[in-house]
């Protein structure tokens, strides 16, 4: 064999070796450290804060180190993107530090939601909340101190002003749970760098703004920064931002956010009542971002953190609660 033809094997084998090790190594996103890389590019990307310790992300390396590359691939899907952060019922600052700080290091923004009024989701998957007015006061309080200087955007309570409206909660509570909201409000924008959106439910829920937007007022939503639509929910993008704009003209023009974690697929035919919880088939959303294509939605964000569970249906675990299989499902169909 000649030397010029032993040469050529000799570049070919290395050109092999280094073709294998970097398909299975860091360099294509599916690697031990590819994931961790894959994070740190879509964080540049984002005005939001990725965190690098989600349920998602800590999956993605349970993945790598069983081998299941392909499964780690697609929950990347999920691990890089920035998604919202439900601070604890019970020390809600320590959770809102983490964050802010987190996002901070980044130059980012923290997306929160402040979740705790009393008689919250109406006795369903998602009950609990503060045991009464003072608690709550208190609880407000402390997630508000949690953020500090920092800069957070704000969720304030899913469901609590649609559920006046559509008559879940009781009416000897509306005027305290009103009263309860616009002083969170108030206490929330004490903080310069805080941006609160009161939840609005969506398109599919309230179908006449009018009553909608009477309660928002109620709520203070004017001393808010606008509103939020279809947390934890399905409908899609287009009819949000439709009933947003509605919305928004009995509201002085507010602005207003959208929740796209999981509605890439749009909602499950059937019965209202039948098709919010772990419903099959969907799909990821429009990622988090604030370029829109629309002047008075904010930003499209994953307020509802793709692949922990609704509740206890369909299989799923307790509300809240991660469920990888869901999660790869949602990944697997995203578009």
């Amino acid at each position: 064999m000649s030397a010029r033809i032993r040469t050529l094997i000799s570049l070919l084998l290395l050109g092999v070796l280094l073709g294998c090790s970097s398909g299975g190594g860091d360099g294509d996103g599916t690697g031990p450290r590819g994931g961790e890389r894959a994070r740190a590019a879509s964080a540049a990307k984002s005005p939001f804060w990725v965190d690098p310790g989600s349920p998602a992300a800590r999956q993605v390396r349970a993945y790598e180190q069983q081998g299941r590359a392909e499964d780690a691939a697609l929950l990347e899907r999920i691990a890089s993107r920035p998604v919202a952060e439900w601070p604890s019922a019970h020390d809600p600052a320590a959770d809102v530090r983490t964050a802010v700080r987190g996002a901070a290091s980044g130059g980012r923004t923290a997306v929160l939601v402040a979740y705790n009024i009393p008689h919250r989701d109406c006795g369903q998957h998602s009950a609990g909340g503060a045991p009464d007015a003072a608690a709550y006061e208190r609880w407000i309080g402390s997630f508000a101190d949690g953020i500090g200087d920092a800069k957070a955007l704000v969720i304030l309570e899913p469901d609590a002003v649609p559920h006046i409206v559509d008559g879940c909660t009781p009416p000897e509570l509306h005027e305290e749970r009103y009263r309860l909201i616009s002083a969170a409000i108030d206490r929330l924008k004490q903080h310069p760098g805080v941006k609160v959106y009161l939840d609005a439910g969506n398109s599919a829920w309230i179908a006449d703004p009018e009553n909608l937007a009477r309660a928002l007022w109620k709520a203070g939503v004017g001393e808010a920064d606008g509103f939020a639509l279809n947390t934890s929910n399905f409908q899609r993008t287009d009819e949000q931002i439709a009933y947003g704009r509605r919305l928004s003209g009995l509201l002085d023009d507010a602005h207003f956010v959208i929740d796209t974690s999981r509605n890439g697929n749009g909602p499950l035919s059937g019965a209202p009542d039948q098709v919010w919880c772990n419903p099959p088939g969907r799909a990821l959303g429009e990622p988090p971002t604030t370029r829109t294509g629309d002047d008075l939605a904010d930003a499209f964000l994953w307020v509802k953190r793709p692949g922990e569970s609704d509740g206890p249906c369909r299989g799923g675990p307790k509300a809240g609660a991660w469920w990888p299989e869901y999660a790869l499902g949602l990944a697997r169909r995203a578009g």
